[in-house]
């Protein structure tokens, strides 16, 4: 039995956009999963080399018969800032997938997604997506300089600094969708995103943070069993006498421990533009009506 397409372009509770979200998710992660592979496969080889640098460097500190402390630094140092840069740019990469993949999938009339024409969308918006990534990071900058300010005020500041991030969130990716899905200005994005959230603030607020915290939920959950293997393995291995920092089984299994973290984080981070993607076809036929009113259209055509 064919499975059918669900709309998103109509008027939305919080309770849901969270279950369209989970069925989006459960009819469409294999597919997605596959443009995520085939659009990633340079950066899950470098996350692998990241990994190499950064368990080899941290073996190196905690046992320095391996190799000197500046050796030690120095692959540290060429890790941790190979993984600044490659993280900001596959953070990037998946916020214009997964974008594009929702974009993709409202237009067309079944729920099959042709991932060509999901990159094609993404390239022909290259230029857009760099200077909206690079703005979104000034903002953001602007944004941590508030949130340490009301980090200050106890339990109010806390709150109100919760509330900010989850509506930033919000704004950010029904932006990106307002300049991906209807080919907007950097400038128009941002105008047209704040206009949606501003009138639906508290859903916004609502749906980021009940899906955010679903998703790391299931992102813990699914790196829980490599993790309990991966303790029981330390445990035995170091009651067994094993020297951890010597053992080249220890390190490959470290190096694969964390290449598998930061390919599994950036999978569920991408996830996160899913949700503002479905919150936007929401909040926009909220605001205008645009797809019921051309349903109605279209029924007083067939009538004539």
């Amino acid at each position: 039995m064919p499975q059918k397409k669900i709309e998103f372009r109509q008027q939305l509770g919080v309770g849901d956009i969270v279950t369209f979200y989970f069925d989006f998710l459960k009819q469409n992660f294999k597919r997605y999963l596959n443009i995520f592979i085939s659009y990633n496969g340079i950066f899950i080889l470098a996350f692998l080399g990241i990994s190499y640098l950064l368990i080899t460097g941290f073996i190196g500190m905690a046992n320095e018969d391996t190799m000197s402390e500046m050796e030690s630094g120095l692959y540290v140092g060429f890790g941790s800032i190979a993984f600044v840069i490659i993280f900001v740019i596959v953070a990037a990469l998946n916020y214009s997938l997964s974008a594009a993949y929702v974009s993709n999938y409202v237009l067309n009339e079944t729920i099959e997604v042709d991932k060509t024409k999901v990159w094609k969308q993404v390239k022909d918006n290259f230029g857009n997506i760099i200077l909206f990534v690079l703005l979104l990071i000034a903002i953001y900058i602007g944004f941590l300089v508030v949130s340490v300010i009301l980090a200050i005020i106890p339990i109010i500041g806390s709150i109100a600094q919760s509330v900010l991030n989850f509506a930033v969130s919000g704004w950010f990716g029904v932006s990106f969708m307002v300049m991906l899905h209807q080919k907007q200005s950097i400038s128009s994005s941002f105008s047209e995103g704040w206009n949606l959230i501003f009138k639906n603030f508290w859903k916004t607020v609502g749906v980021n943070f009940i899906l955010s915290l679903l998703n790391y939920l299931l992102l813990i959950l699914i790196l829980s069993i490599p993790g309990i293997l991966i303790g029981f393995y330390s445990f035995h291995a170091v009651d067994s006498g094993v020297d951890m920092s010597n053992s080249i089984i220890a390190k490959i299994i470290w190096i694969i421990a964390l290449w598998l973290l930061l390919i599994v984080f950036t999978l569920f981070n991408s996830l996160t533009q899913f949700v503002n993607s479905i919150l936007y076809f929401s909040l926009h036929e909220q605001t205008y009506n645009d797809f019921t009113r051309a349903k109605i259209e279209q029924i007083g055509e067939d009538i004539e």
